[in-house]
């Protein structure tokens, strides 16, 4: 039997509207894809007990920055390899514009990024950037198709 980590959900931010219910739907349905890698690779979310999965502003988000990493400034997604996974939503709404996404699916899409790091995946040089945004998109489509499926309803958000 494979081995799931419990996903734990804080939305910490007020400012940016999304669908909560709707990210942890598609987190949920995308983390087994995920898990598959890691086992592949022996990375940490194949034996994390849980995962800790953190919306926040760019003020948070940028502390933390600063903090963990010696950088100033809010960035988009940050994932600690004993399974904590920081999202900051505003960066995501103005991505999500920029890439004609919904802030919810952008949201979603940040969560399986973390995801994928700590299945052992890394966007460092520019072919590792490539090959984990084509696997995100290919496991943030599977995780949507899986929801509609089961609902029985084909409406995207």
């Amino acid at each position: 039997m494979e081995k799931t980590p419990i996903l734990h959900f804080s939305h910490r931010q007020r400012a940016i509207d999304y669908d909560k219910t709707l990210v942890e739907r598609i987190a949920c349905a995308g983390l087994h894809d995920c898990i598959a890698m890691a086992k592949k690779s022996r990375s940490p979310l194949a034996i994390l007990d849980s995962v800790e999965i953190s919306i926040l502003g760019p003020r948070a988000m940028a502390r933390v920055h600063r903090d963990f990493l010696g950088i100033p400034g809010a960035t988009d997604v940050i994932t600690f390899p004993y399974g904590e996974i920081l999202v900051c939503a505003s960066i995501a709404e103005a991505r999500a514009r920029e890439f004609g996404n919904t802030p919810t699916t952008e949201i979603a899409l940040y969560v399986i990024h973390g995801f994928l790091h700590l299945s052992g995946l890394d966007d460092i040089d520019p072919a590792d950037a490539r090959l984990m945004a084509q696997t995100q998109q290919k496991i943030l489509e599977a995780a949507r198709e899986r929801i509609f499926a089961m609902s029985g309803n084909r409406q995207r958000s």
